[in-house]
């Protein structure tokens, strides 16, 4: 079993699609479900209609899931599972204040070590429970120490071993009787049977916690791990919400079509057969084990030419109808001008200035006139030279003073290319086009 987590706190971006889709594909390998669970539990960052909005965007890119939950729907089994540990003496309830904490901290940084709870109220016994709801005073509730060392399995990173200090006492249930991530990540986890966890190794400080609570818990079933190495900028830095390029919805904006996206993203750090492929294609052959450990770099140039080459593929029907039209040839029409353009919004300006009314340009705005009037009372030629020497005949004109205003009638542009190519794709609209 495995599982995307998604937080409805913000834009997905290109570091949370690697992971829904790497669950997505080992879990069609293994044959097991794979399940969208939507970590709503933390109400003061959650923004209303992200989840919806993350649920589209992976309907948009293929990514079904055999199971939707939201976490927050769990949340008496997380308090219930908490107040055991503390029965059984695992976990133990804290009134520090955050004063009392920020203070430990402070003193942690000017001795230079690295912050860990004091154990303060390690001691407190689980009946003091009792009188602090009583009068009233706000604890949390903290876990104990585990007694050895924690050792994970990951699949790309190796065996990973943690100290008993590092994962120290943190904190399951706050104040107000909400989980906190990791104790209901683990209990999730737990209560779903999720047996393969693949996220980003910024996760990994999480893992020996989320082990250590489903030890307390008496979980047994091993749990695999595999943590992503993290995606850079092109400043060699970790991407964050400053690069556009981060944003899968300002990715679908600028014309990035998903099937490119989701090319792109498996192939960072990864070794593949191909370099271009679809999402079925990739589930025959994709291995964990082959993603890199190092940071890959995120290359908006190497992304529009993969889009590129998915364009050149794409069914040429599908492809008009990106841009209004029914039939094949505004399809084949675009796939012309993918010499010059990589992204849908690209070739939509391109097949716009087509169909859009010409502007003429001061200098050849008499040519132009010209030029309209004799397509608008000629017969439509299948063949592009013989339709060129009629008009060549009909106006007088030559050289430059054709082509140019002949390019720009046809066209709205004054480069491009070759007008014979294009011109097989338009012949049936031509008098829309020149209106």
């Amino acid at each position: 079993m495995l599982r995307f987590a998604p937080s409805p706190t913000g834009d997905m971006h290109i570091g949370n699609l690697r992971v829904a889709l790497l669950n997505y594909l080992v879990a069609k390998q293994r044959n097991t479900q794979f399940i969208v669970r939507i970590e709503d539990t933390d109400k003061e960052r959650n923004i209303e209609g992200k989840d919806q909005e993350i649920l589209m965007i992976l309907e948009k890119f293929a990514i079904t899931h055999d199971q939707l939950f939201y976490q927050s729907e769990n949340l008496h089994i997380h308090q219930t599972l908490a107040i055991r540990l503390l029965e059984e003496k695992k976990a133990f309830v804290c009134t520090c204040t955050p004063e009392q904490l920020d203070l430990d901290r402070d003193k942690a940084k000017q001795d230079n070590i690295a912050y860990r709870y004091s154990g303060r109220c390690a001691d407190m016994s689980s009946g003091e429970l009792v009188r602090l709801k009583e009068q009233n005073i706000p604890f949390v509730i903290r876990l104990k120490l585990p007694d050895h060392p924690i050792a994970t399995h990951d699949i790309i990173k190796g065996t990973v071993e943690v100290s008993p200090s590092e994962v120290d006492n943190f904190v399951i249930l706050r104040a107000d009787g909400t989980p906190t991530y990791n104790f209901a990540c683990a209990c999730d986890d737990m209560l779903t049977g999720i047996n393969l966890v693949i996220r980003g190794e910024d996760h990994m400080s999480n893992t020996p916690k989320q082990a250590h609570i489903k030890r307390l818990l008496g979980y047994e079933a091993d749990t695999e791990y595999a943590h992503l190495p993290i995606i850079l900028n092109t400043e060699g830095k970790k991407m964050s919400k400053r690069d556009n390029a981060s944003s899968i919805k300002w990715l679908l904006e600028e014309g990035f079509i998903p099937d490119a996206i989701i090319n792109y993203l498996l192939l960072l750090g990864n070794k593949t057969p191909t370099e271009i492929f679809t999402l079925p294609e990739a589930a025959t052959w994709l291995k964990l084990e082959n993603i890199s450990k190092s940071p890959a770099r995120f290359d908006i140039d190497k992304l529009r030419f993969i889009n590129r080459e998915h364009l050149k593929r794409m069914d040429d029907i599908r492809l008009s109808k990106l841009f209004g039209f029914a039939d094949s040839d505004i399809g084949k029409l675009a796939k012309i001008y993918l010499e010059e353009a990589s992204t849908t919004v690209e070739l939509q300006a391109k097949i716009k200035a087509i169909f859009s009314p010409k502007i003429p340009i001061q200098e050849w705005k008499t040519e132009m006139k010209i030029l309209k009037e004799i397509i608008n009372n000629a017969p439509v030629f299948d063949d592009y030279d013989l339709f060129k020497n009629h008009l060549l005949s009909q106006s007088g004109l030559k050289g430059k003073s054709f082509f140019k205003p002949f390019r720009l009638v046809l066209t709205g542009a004054e480069h491009g290319p070759e007008l014979g190519d294009i011109y097989p794709y338009i012949k049936s609209y031509i008098l829309e086009i020149i209106s």
